[in-house]
This record gives C-alpha cells, sequence and structure tokens, in this order.
C-alpha cells in the first residue's frame, strides 16, 4: 500500500495532536487552582509546597505536582524549588488584584457551557446546539445571573473603550438603552462618563438583579432603571440617543439580527446611535484567533449555530 505523501520539513511529530487530546486537564488545572485560590497564595509570599499546602489546606505533594504542572502550562514560574506569579498570573488570578478574573471560570465551564460541547459531531452535523429545549436562549435562563455575576470584571476595558468610542465624557442629557444589560456594566459605565446620562437596562428579572447592584455599586443607581423581558418583545419606548447592544447579536442569525435591528432603528431619535460589540474575524475565517475561533462556541451553543 503506498504511504501518503508528506510535506517537506520535519518530520511528522503527533506532540500537537496529543496535548490537544489532553487539554481538558489543562483546564481542570486552572479551575482546581483557583477553587484552592493558589494565586492569591503566591502572591502573598507563599512560595512552596510546604507553605502553600498549609495555606490552601492541601497536600504538600498535590500542590507541588499542581504547581510543576502549571509552570509547563506558563502560568507559573518556578526557580530553586520556589514558585512565583509570571506577570499574566499577577494582575489576572491574584485575588487582590483589581483586575482579578479568576471568577470568570464559573461562567464559562459551568456544567451548562461544557455540555454543549459533550458531541461536537453531532452539533457539526445539525449546524447547532444539540440541546433542544434547554438552550442558554431559554427565557429566564439562570445561567445568565451566572455570566452577569461572574463576568463583569472581565469587559471593564470594553466597557471604558465604548464610552471613549462615543465621547460620553463630552455629551450632553443623553436617554441610553442598554440591551441584554447582564451584569450592566455597559449602560453603568456611560452613567459614570456622563452625570446627564440615563440609563434603561434590558434584561430577564433575574438578571436585572445583577445590574441593579452594580450600578448601586457604582453610584449611579437614581439614572439607571429596569426593563425587564425579552430583548424581541418588551416595549423600548422612543427617544434614545444610543442603544447598547453588546455581546448579543451573535446568539442569533442574520435574519433574527436584521428584525431586531430594526425595532432598535425605530427606538432611536434622529442622530441616535446603535453600538454593538462583537468578535469579528477575518474574511479568512481563521484570524485573529479569539475572534475566529468564536464561531465554535456559537455553533454548539446556539439554535443557529
Amino acid at each position: 500500500m503506498t504511504q501518503p505523501a508528506t510535506p517537506a520539513g520535519p518530520p511528522p511529530n503527533p506532540e500537537r495532536i496529543f496535548n490537544t487530546f489532553n487539554a481538558y486537564q489543562q483546564t481542570a488545572a486552572l479551575k482546581g487552582a483557583i477553587e484552592l485560590d493558589l494565586f492569591t497564595a503566591i502572591g502573598e509570599g507563599n512560595d512552596n509546597p510546604e507553605a502553600l499546602a498549609k495555606r490552601c489546606q492541601a497536600s504538600v505533594r498535590g500542590l507541588r505536582i499542581l504547581c510543576d504542572y502549571l509552570v509547563i502550562g506558563g502560568l507559573l514560574e518556578k526557580e530553586g524549588g520556589r514558585y512565583r506569579l509570571t506577570r499574566d498570573t499577577a494582575v489576572f488570578l491574584d485575588r487582590r488584584s483589581p483586575a482579578y478574573l479568576g471568577s470568570a471560570i464559573n461562567f464559562i465551564n459551568s456544567e451548562h457551557l461544557m455540555d454543549n460541547f459533550r458531541d461536537v459531531a453531532a452539533i457539526v452535523r445539525k449546524g447547532g446546539t444539540t440541546r433542544d429545549g434547554d438552550s442558554a436562549l431559554e427565557p429566564e435562563h439562570p445561567i445568565w445571573v451566572e455570566f452577569a455575576r461572574n463576568m463583569a470584571t472581565l469587559v471593564g476595558p470594553s466597557a471604558e473603550g465604548i464610552s471613549q468610542l462615543i465621547d460620553a465624557r463630552n455629551a450632553p442629557e443623553w436617554k441610553v438603552l442598554d440591551i441584554a444589560a447582564g451584569h450592566g456594566l455597559f449602560g453603568i459605565n456611560v452613567a459614570k462618563n456622563n452625570p446627564k446620562a440615563k440609563i434603561t437596562a434590558l434584561d430577564w428579572p433575574n438578571v436585572l438583579t445583577v445590574a441593579e447592584e452594580n450600578a448601586r455599586k457604582w453610584g449611579v443607581q437614581d439614572r439607571y432603571q429596569k426593563l425587564p423581558g425579552s430583548a424581541f418583545d418588551a416595549e423600548y419606548g422612543s427617544g434614545y440617543d444610543i442603544v447598547l447592544l453588546t455581546n448579543f447579536l451573535h446568539h442569533f442569525d442574520a435574519a433574527t439580527c436584521r428584525q431586531l435591528l430594526g425595532k432598535v432603528h425605530r427606538s432611536l431619535q434622529s442622530g441616535g446611535r446603535a453600538v454593538t460589540l462583537e468578535f469579528v474575524p477575518n474574511e479568512d475565517r481563521v484570524s485573529p484567533p479569539a475572534a475566529a475561533a468564536f464561531s465554535m462556541m456559537m455553533l454548539g451553543s446556539t439554535p443557529a449555530g
């Protein structure tokens, strides 16, 4: 039998394939480290297995193996038997950091989202999620409360970026609609930058509870009102200067998005603007990696894929 031709260059190496086979262990190890508060413990100065085991209430051998594994994965550094945080983990995984985003794993690696990818062959055959009747897009699905509580710190830079993009600081009194507000930080950030802005947050009632908590936390609750319901069914009203559609349109097919955007357009006053935040790949559909790879997330988690 003739062997298939191989490209010129180094001989074939199955390492990447085996690493991908075992990639679930990387996710599990990071989740476990966050649950043990390992990165915070190292940031506090506990830099050896014995000290870490005492601080994290775990076995010495278990902590050593976990830390070594994280060193291999580039999430820790090791020298002379002592561990230290990398620049990234110091900023994003030490709980004392204002940019801490470890809580995001509670949503990103939730059982519901992980279960979407138990059978990728099936979702590829179908062209969308196989979880009929249990889609995250069902009314008042509890996963969006998890999203609102755990993803807020992740979007801080994007929320500030949108406020700068629309020049909120130098704007007049604004009427703003925040669709699928979630944690509410996009509308709240506009209100922080523009003391005359009044925000209407639209989402499911259980999710708006979290947004309202954040509005109080940031001191804009007197200019923050809730509009409970579906973005497709709720009556928006009219005369909005700004409508925010952040990380929302990617859940729906093109026809549904056009329908929604028509409704948004009718709610705007003359000269009003709709602002969206999305994962947008290049035309090759494989770059940039983070934006392009998001297509797989949507394929497995939304009805239209």
